[in-house]
């Protein structure tokens, strides 16, 4: 363990400069830590014969953390929500025809009062989150419950093959 101790130390360097060169600026303690692991693992796996270790070393712990940051990156593209923006209605589409009322509530089975009043303010009359607010009389918040829950219950619906 004390060579390895060793070989971290002196390899240190290598390793911050991997990091540098992958403009790797969060989460620096996780690369760092995984780069001593691909040391460590290249140091075990490593043949003599084939050229020397520092370039090994150099390959496997920048290859190691590429992997890192491509998975990271993956997941964080999986976690996208989109913003209060989103659920906004644009301009241009409140100048396109409505949906027809029936149609728009056999899509809000199982929404309290709130969350179908959202819906047709929302789709059949292109009203935004604030201006619903202001029509109810109540906080943004509020609305923004209603549309939460809305939204999920829709979700399930959908899925569920209820509103067909």
């Amino acid at each position: 363990m004390e060579g390895f101790t060793e070989l971290a130390e002196q390899y240190r360097p290598m390793i911050y400069h991997i990091m540098h060169s992958l403009n790797i600026y969060k989460n620096e303690d996780e690369f760092y830590q995984i780069a001593l692991i691909a040391l460590w693992e290249a140091h075990a796996r490593f043949d003599p014969e084939k050229g020397k270790f520092s370039t090994f070393a150099y390959s496997y712990m920048k290859g190691r953390m590429m992997t890192e940051l491509t998975r990271q990156s993956k997941a964080e593209e999986g976690n996208a929500y989109p913003d209060d923006a989103f659920w906004e209605t644009k301009k241009d589409e409140r100048e396109q025809p409505p949906l027809q009322l029936a149609t728009l509530l056999s899509y809000c089975d199982g929404l309290t009062k709130k969350q179908k009043q959202w819906v047709v303010y929302t789709f059949y009359f292109g009203m935004s989150v604030k201006e619903i607010a202001e029509e109810e009389k109540v906080s943004l918040s509020a609305v923004k419950k209603w549309r939460a829950g809305a939204m999920e219950k829709i979700k399930v619906n959908i899925e569920a093959g209820v509103c067909w």
